[in-house]
């Protein structure tokens, strides 16, 4: 008997001291994770001091007993008023407040209206408030569920709780008057104090953090792009396709982590956009009215040529794959559109990191050149990119031969592809393809790595009755990893032509944010005469 209970307490001793090692570990970690938080972003920490300081001056009104011997009471609203609506930026602080301070103002106003009707019904006092608080409750939340007035939502909540606790405090004590002039008064202290210690001591902006997103954007994508072309350039895939990747979610791939972040930006950038327009005009902001939305446009350019990288990071990580030799055709053209479509995202980013108009020259220029250079290589080696022993030149179906009518009328459209198929067969060479363009490295096999050289078709193919390989399906399979390629280089075009809409909408931001002119640095003029000063 001793000797069970001896091991059942030993027992449950390591199992104490298990539980009490993992809760330290995951203490520590908590404790490690929040260190590096506040080294990433240390304004984090500024807003924490900022609040703290905030809580301690309100606070003080719990010993002010002077004036009025019962302010420490209600002393409570001042300080839920600081908790509720100091924000982390300068924007969300001015929206709670206005929600708050409306939503207490009309509460308080109603309050008083029912709180003297109460009175004159006098033995329905209790009816009138229960049908009051009825009232006012259905009409907020349904009001609050209206489209336009989801940004007030709080300032309904607001009201609701407000008019409850007026209408109940005041039937306790029954000085409406009194409790509804305390609260109104100590709410507008509370807020007084939130503006005052966010506004003076390190502000924080959410316009500022608006243009610094659009910013990462641009960088992102044009990372994003650039790594797409050339990883496809170097016939490099996924061993394994990461299951995060798969069903979108958050993964360290940087190619994945560019794009996905624009394209996951929509919310946030709402966010701060709701709490930009009520910041007053500040720093490079000072123009009244300043268009926060066409940042907003911006991004969403941005975010549809984002639309195409992903498109192209999807040829990568598809199962049908083009042969090496055919990439290596259009390689040039390829790298060089990727490049330079890179080129002209990275320079609106930093026009609009700067807050600068385009320059007197065409940005689109050597992209659009680049673009067309690639369509061209495309019409001449488009052989490569279709099967050409299943060309009809010269064969019309059965139906056509049996119906004259139907023959004649499809004479003229089968005159007019004739001439082209037959362009085509002129140029078609199927001899080996040399191209200047370097040819698809491997990657060096690690445990770490991910990546594998991409097969032309992974797929298992179909056996014949003998175990011979069906040769009609080989050569279907042939030319849907050669049509991949072409798939690929039509969406970099897409790209490019996506690209225009981002110009013009960059354009109209600078002139509605009246962006300034770039300063053009003159080429040094040479002094005529011997002596070079």
């Amino acid at each position: 008997m001793e000797n069970s209970l001896l091991g059942s307490f030993k027992a449950e001793s390591r199992c104490t001291c298990f539980n009490l090692m993992k809760y330290w570990k995951d203490l520590l970690d908590f404790a490690s994770k929040a260190w590096e938080m506040g080294r990433s972003d240390p304004r984090k920490v500024i807003f924490a001091i900022k609040m703290g300081l905030a809580l301690s001056i309100v606070s003080l009104l719990i010993f002010w007993k002077k004036s009025y011997h019962d302010i420490g009471q209600y002393s409570i609203w001042a300080i839920l008023t600081v908790i509720v609506m100091f924000e982390f930026s300068i924007g969300g602080t001015f929206i709670k407040g206005f929600n708050r301070g409306l939503g207490t103002l009309f509460a308080g106003i109603l309050a008083f209206c029912f709180a003297e009707l109460s009175l004159l019904a006098a033995n329905l006092e209790e009816v009138v408030i229960v049908m009051s608080i009825f009232i006012v409750g259905f009409f907020a939340s349904y009001l609050k569920l209206y489209p336009t007035m989801k940004p007030y939502e709080y300032g309904f909540r607001v009201f609701v709780l407000t008019y409850c606790i007026l209408m109940v405090a005041g039937n306790r004590t029954r000085e409406y008057n009194e409790a509804v002039a305390t609260r109104l008064v100590l709410i507008a202290v509370g807020a007084a104090v939130c503006l005052v210690v966010n506004i003076c001591i390190y502000p924080i902006w959410s316009g500022e953090d608006l243009h610094n997103l659009v910013v990462k954007n641009f960088k992102g994508v044009a990372a994003s792009l650039e790594g797409c072309v050339n990883g496809y350039l170097k016939c490099t895939g996924y061993e394994r396709i990461p299951s995060k990747i798969l069903t979108y979610q958050a993964a360290d791939d940087p190619l994945y982590k560019g794009y996905r972040s624009v394209v996951e930006s929509t919310s946030q950038e709402e966010t701060l956009l709701g709490f930009a327009i009520w910041e007053p005009p500040h720093g490079r902001y000072r123009m009244l009215k300043y268009p926060w939305i066409n940042f907003v446009k911006l991004s969403g350019a941005l975010r549809h040529c984002a639309f195409m990288v992903m498109a192209l990071h999807g040829c990568i990580l598809s199962e049908i794959q083009a042969p090496a030799e055919k990439r290596q055709v259009f390689c040039s053209e390829l790298q060089q559109v990727g490049a330079e479509g890179a080129k002209v995202l990275r320079e609106l980013g930093k026009k609009v990191e700067k807050m600068e108009k385009l320059g007197p020259g065409d940005i689109l220029k050597d992209v659009h050149e680049a673009a067309e250079h690639l369509q061209k290589k495309i019409d001449q080696k488009s052989y490569l990119l279709v099967n050409s022993e299943r060309w009809e030149i010269g064969r019309r179906p059965k139906e056509l031969e049996e119906d004259p009518q139907r023959l004649l009328d499809a004479k003229e459209h089968d005159n007019m592809q004739l001439g082209f198929k037959s362009l085509s067969e002129t140029v078609l060479d199927l001899r080996p393809v040399t191209t200047g363009c370097t040819p698809c490295a491997p990657q060096s096999a690690s445990s770490d790595n991910m990546f594998r050289d991409q097969a032309s078709w992974p797929l298992p193919l179909s056996f014949g009755g003998h175990g011979v390989i069906n040769e009609d399906d080989c050569r279907t399979y042939e030319s849907a990893s050669a049509l991949s390629l072409a798939t690929f280089a039509s969406l970099l075009i897409e790209l490019v032509a996506r690209l225009q809409n981002v110009v013009d909408t960059f354009q109209e931001l600078g002139e509605k944010a009246d962006f300034k002119v770039p300063v053009l640095s003159a080429p040094p003029t040479k002094k005529s005469g011997i002596w070079p000063w």
